[in-house]
């Protein structure tokens, strides 16, 4: 019961075409300081909390599973939203973090639980 959470996500994502509309080294479209460090998009025919598709990031893993979720506050926005992040390693995932933990933002991490099918194959 407790993985129901990510697995509900696997089907969204599974389910959902991934869009990049923000790549690697791209500035923010209103704030030109901002600079992507991974590539950046949404889930199509999804919606999250400002409106827009659910955001997302892309690591350079080949299978874009889902690696952790990140929630986010935005005090500029005055919003909080969730972030997907696909394929991503360790370090990836660091980058990200300290990326919405600038400025106005703030996020906290919640990585995926290993699974015991999962230990058993890194054995």
């Amino acid at each position: 019961m407790k993985n129901e959470f990510w697995d509900f996500l696997d089907q969204l994502i599974a389910s959902s075409e991934i869009v990049v509309d923000r790549p690697k080294g791209s500035q923010h479209p209103h704030y030109p300081e901002i600079i992507y460090p991974l590539d950046y998009g949404y889930l199509a025919g999804t919606v999250s909390a400002d409106g827009d598709g659910i955001d997302l990031w892309l690591g350079s893993q080949p299978q874009k599973t889902l690696s952790a979720i990140l929630v986010i506050v935005d005090l500029r926005k005055r919003d909080s939203e969730i972030k997907l992040l696909l394929g991503c390693v360790p370090q990836e995932i660091q980058i990200i973090l300290n990326f919405h933990n600038s400025g106005s933002m703030r996020a906290t991490l919640l990585n995926r639980p290993i699974t015991q099918s999962q230990k058993h194959e890194a054995l």
